[in-house]
This record gives structure tokens, C-alpha cells and sequence, in this order.
């Protein structure tokens, strides 16, 4: 019978163009120690280096069983990636590039920190969000020629999320190896038929409402924007990058959609909110805003929902009802 390791090349060589992207799903920190360390010293003997972003209490019961593995194992702490979520998203993706351009391959271990930074009272769900992400990977590390492995525990997250996981990552990993996930389904078809939860009303009172008509008032648009996240504290450069994705994701709505585009941008507690509207209702691809301007598989236009994803923490868009809706999510916290 083959074993986990083979089972990986066997992976890698029947798919050379794909990502080898697993998710281990943990009940205990036995399931932990059975599975992952064993993992972990295969990937030693072939991978250039294995780099582990994971939180302190998972660091703390794999260091005793790993050592330095001949000085291929490294460490980073979770908030050196994981902060915004498009900005989780591509600096992992950056990550990879630079390994591949280094001609490096490496394995990748890193536990999502997704838990905090959002206020609950406005139902965004951050880890339906970052779930896009996952999907849209197996796509975008594609090139890398590497392995990425994400730890998931069972108390931490929902149901709901752990069957998301199964279906975004294509190998599961377990105490008797590496099998591909029954659940997976290719990134378009993920976010194509994922449920999304509807938009919420934006609240009839807020801060700003702006009408625009031509990209002549963006500038109005960047000078209200920036006023605003500084008087809620925001410093500079997240005032900036606020600003940023605010006024490309208007701007897509004048040059793509229809005018008038309405802003309206209000806040709950020290979560700034933004919403964009315009009336056309043209369908937004689901894979819009996840792929590089310029890379060959790119949404054409999509440079304005790309900048967002990465600027703001969570981007939300809605186009079934007649109209095009797009909210953005910039928590202090997670900003700063």
C-alpha cells in the first residue's frame, strides 16, 4: 500500500501545474502530534524549506518533536500575514513567487487567524470571506510548484466553516495520511454556488451620502473619505488605503455600471463601513477582484475590486438585485 509521502509525489506529478493544498481538520492536540510532525519531517527531504505561520499555543506543541530538521524548518508569527484578508491573500502569494523565482520549492503550514477585528452587530462573515480566498488559491499558487497545508481546529470554528474547508482544499491530511478531500469543488464552482448571505440594509442614517455622475467628482469623493476615517482616529496610511479602495471601487461603478453611483459611508463602533451602488445590475463575475491585474486569467476591469480586496478588510458584493452594490469593511483594528 503506498504511503502518505508517495501519495504526495505521486500528487505533485500527476498535477504539475496545481497546487498540492490540504487542510488538516483538528479535534485535540493528539490529532495534532498523529498527524502533522510526521508531515512535517517528510516534507524536510523535499522540500527546499517548510516555513510554519502558526499561533503560539500550535508552535509551542510541535517545536518539541521537530527541532531544526537541518535547518529547513522556519517559523513566523501569524500576524506577519495574517491581517487583512486580501492582504493575508496575497502575501502568501508573494511569498511563494519569490521561493519559485529563488528556485526554491517549500511547504507552506500556516493556521488561519481569522477569528477577531470584526464587530458582530454587522454580520459580515469574515470566515465565509477568507473561505473565497482558500478557493481562489488552488488557482493563483498554482505556479509555485509548491505545497500548502492549513490547520483548522474543530473548536474554533463552525460546522458550517469546516465543510467550507473540505471543499476548498483538495487533499485532507490525517493520522493515515494525505486522500483527496470527496468535498472539494474547483474555485469558480465554489464561489459561483456558495450561498452568500444577503446585504443587509445600510441604516437610514448615515454619515455621508454622495451622489456622483462623472469621474470629475471623484476628487470630492477622496477629500470627504479622508476626513472622515481621520476623524475616527484612523492614522495616515490606513486613512489612505481607505480612501484608495473607496474611490476605485466608485470609479468602477462610473466606468462599468451605470450612473448615478451612490456612496454611503457610515460606521458601528470602530468598524467603518462604505457601500457603492449603482443601478445597472451588471453581473460581477465570482471570481472578479481574487486574480492579479495583468496575469493572463484576470477579470477584465477587475484592477478596482483587486485594490479593494487588498486594502480593505472584507469586500462584499452583491449584484441580484437590479443593481450592483458593493460593501467594504474597514474595522480599526485589523486596519491598524
Amino acid at each position: 500500500m503506498a504511503g502518505p509521502f508517495s501519495m504526495i509525489m505521486q500528487a505533485s506529478e500527476e498535477h504539475p501545474h496545481r497546487l498540492l493544498h490540504s487542510a488538516l481538520i483538528i479535534g485535540s492536540q493528539e490529532e495534532l502530534l498523529a498527524a502533522l510532525p510526521a508531515e512535517i519531517h517528510r516534507s524536510a527531504g523535499s522540500y527546499d524549506e517548510v516555513l510554519m505561520v502558526v499561533g503560539e499555543q500550535t508552535r509551542a506543541v510541535l517545536a518539541p518533536c521537530l527541532g531544526t530538521l537541518n535547518g529547513v524548518l522556519s517559523w513566523a508569527d501569524t500576524t506577519a500575514f495574517y491581517q487583512r484578508l486580501g492582504l493575508a491573500y496575497e502575501r502568501f502569494r508573494r511569498y511563494l513567487a519569490e521561493q519559485r523565482d529563488a528556485g526554491r520549492r517549500v511547504h507552506l503550514i500556516a493556521e488561519p487567524d481569522i477569528a477577531g477585528g470584526m464587530d458582530a452587530a454587522l454580520h459580515a462573515d469574515r470566515a465565509a470571506a477568507y473561505l473565497a480566498y482558500e478557493a481562489m488559491c488552488n488557482d493563483t499558487y498554482a505556479p509555485y510548484h509548491s505545497a500548502v497545508t492549513c490547520l483548522w481546529s474543530e473548536h474554533r470554528h463552525s460546522a458550517a466553516v469546516l465543510d467550507g474547508v473540505r471543499a476548498t482544499h483538495s487533499h485532507l491530511l490525517t493520522p493515515a495520511g494525505l486522500a483527496p478531500s470527496p468535498c472539494y469543488r474547483t474555485p469558480e464552482r465554489y464561489l459561483t454556488e456558495q450561498p452568500q448571505a444577503p446585504l443587509l440594509p445600510a441604516p437610514a442614517h448615515t454619515d455621508h451620502d454622495i451622489e456622483l455622475t462623472d469621474v470629475t467628482q471623484l476628487r470630492r469623493l477622496r477629500s470627504v473619505m479622508n476626513a472622515w476615517a481621520a476623524a475616527h482616529r484612523f492614522a495616515e496610511e490606513p486613512a489612505d488605503d481607505l480612501v484608495v479602495a473607496v474611490v476605485e471601487v466608485a470609479a468602477n461603478g462610473l466606468r462599468h455600471g451605470t450612473a448615478p453611483v451612490r456612496v454611503r459611508a457610515w460606521h458601528h463602533h470602530d468598524t467603518l463601513v462604505v457601500q457603492c451602488d449603482d443601478p445597472g445590475g451588471h453581473p460581477v463575475p465570482a471570481t472578479a477582484g481574487y486574480r492579479r491585474p495583468g496575469s493572463a486569467d484576470a477579470t477584465p476591469g477587475g484592477r478596482g475590486l483587486w485594490l479593494a480586496r487588498q486594502l480593505a478588510d472584507m469586500v462584499q458584493i452583491d449584484s441580484t438585485s437590479g443593481h450592483t452594490r458593493v460593501r467594504l469593511h474597514f474595522p480599526y483594528q485589523v486596519m491598524h
